[in-house]
């Protein structure tokens, strides 16, 4: 671990971390390790945080308790998920609409909560996120919806996942097909959307100088933290390695192995 002093004394100064949960904080159900010590530094250094997550298949309750089952204590209120953003940018579109929902439990939740109705017959969207279920029924009629006019929306635009077995697909890589059948793109809601890091910002109650981006990808947590104005640390335990950090055109302030590294120099400056 190769870090620039000053640029780190000015990371650690920050009162306020907005975090990426796959590849940052767990991969799938095994957590990444240095986690817990990360999370006990923000609470004891008072640090206001947000873990700001493309994953749209858990509610913040079952984040809250999936993490409490990895040992670590984080109330629901300090998540927000891209079900939850696209179901608010949705509600803002088109007040008591319908959709056909393809995805996980948390998304369909966060549907209903935006005050929309379940509708395979003629829904005014065709709402699509990350689903390990997903099969060719589904994909035929979200794209005979679509041809007949409903508007097809992803919670984001993540192609692969981190997982304890390895890179799996994500949604776009999922929604694919739906688009290649009915000639049609999909709205992506997540990061680096910049709909999902204002609500971030908003949530917190701060403004993005103020503010600190932490994930492990370049094309959407690094990007939409950059485009923010706020600083942002690239980990190197999800997605992203570091030879790969030379194909893009932007970088990050500061990158580390893991978010155990901001801890690790905060032991070493006291």
């Amino acid at each position: 671990m190769n870090i620039d002093n000053e640029k780190y004394e000015a990371l650690r100064s920050k009162k306020n971390f907005i975090c990426d949960m796959d590849g940052v904080i767990y991969h799938g159900n095994k957590l990444i390790p240095h986690v817990k010590e990360f999370i006990d530094w923000l609470e004891k250094n008072e640090k206001n945080y947000l873990f700001l997550t493309n994953g749209s298949g858990r509610s913040p309750r079952e984040l809250a308790q999936k993490l409490g089952r990895m040992g670590l204590n984080v109330g629901q209120e300090h998540f927000y998920t891209s079900a939850q953003a696209t179901a608010s940018f949705l509600a803002s579109q088109c007040e008591g609409g319908s959709a056909y929902v393809i995805g996980e439990p948390g998304l369909t939740y966060a549907m209903y909560e935006a005050g929309f109705s379940m509708n395979d017959v003629n829904p005014d969207y065709v709402v699509f996120g990350s689903s390990k279920s997903l099969n060719y029924e589904q994909i035929e009629k979200a794209s005979r919806l679509i041809m007949n006019g409903a508007k097809l929306i992803g919670t984001n635009s993540d192609l692969v996942d981190p997982s304890e077995n390895g890179i799996v697909p994500a949604c776009r890589a999922l929604i694919s097909p739906i688009e290649l059948t009915t000639g049609r793109k999909a709205y992506y809601i997540g990061k680096p959307n910049p709909l999902m890091m204002r609500t971030g910002l908003k949530l917190l109650g701060v403004h993005s100088a103020d503010a600190v981006m932490v994930g492990d990808r370049m094309d959407t947590d690094v990007i939409s933290g950059l485009e923010s104005g706020m600083s942002t640390v690239l980990v190197l335990s999800g997605v992203t390695s570091q030879e790969e950090l030379r194909s893009y055109a932007y970088k990050p302030t500061i990158v580390l192995d893991g978010v155990g590294d901001i801890v690790k120099m905060a032991a070493k400056t006291k």
